[in-house]
């Protein structure tokens, strides 16, 4: 799956990129159900969760939980109203059919990272464009933030 551990400090979150992106989309969801249920947000959190979980990723193309699974999730709402999936539900057929959907869970896994690089090239060649290269000689006059005086450590 690609997937390199790396270590941060805590006072450095920004160095944790991705896992600052997903909390703050989760704290979102939290946000707002938090309107309607008036600060009770540990009840309100599975269900935060969960939507994160089955909503499909632009990047990817598909949802985190159909990338653990290999099949899409049924969500709660789906449960109440009659559907094709719920009508025609028979759990001898569902087990080959997720015994199947194991075996081709590397390839979804696989168009999934595919996506995954072609977003970044699309990311990377967007910013690429906006991106002026500028050569300094010795001696010329260039402006310094405050900050970058500052010692490191």
């Amino acid at each position: 799956m690609r997937i390199k551990q790396r270590f941060t400090t805590v006072a450095h979150p920004q160095a944790k990129g991705q896992v600052e992106v997903t909390n703050r989309i989760l704290v979102q969801g939290i946000k707002r159900r938090l309107e309607r249920v008036r600060g009770n947000w540990a009840k309100e959190l599975t269900s935060v969760l969960r939507a994160y979980r089955t909503t499909p990723k632009g990047s990817i193309g598909e949802s985190p939980f159909s990338l653990v699974y290999g099949t899409k999730a049924i969500i709660p709402a789906e449960l109440g109203i009659p559907s094709h999936r719920i009508m025609n539900f028979s759990e001898e057929r569902n087990e080959n059919l997720l015994r199947e959907n194991l075996d081709l869970i590397e390839e979804l896994r696989e168009k999934a990272f595919l996506r995954m690089q072609r977003y970044k090239n699309i990311m990377i060649n967007s910013y690429n464009k906006r991106v002026r290269t500028r050569s300094f000689q010795v001696g010329d006059l260039v402006l310094r933030r405050p900050d970058a005086l500052k010692p490191v450590g």
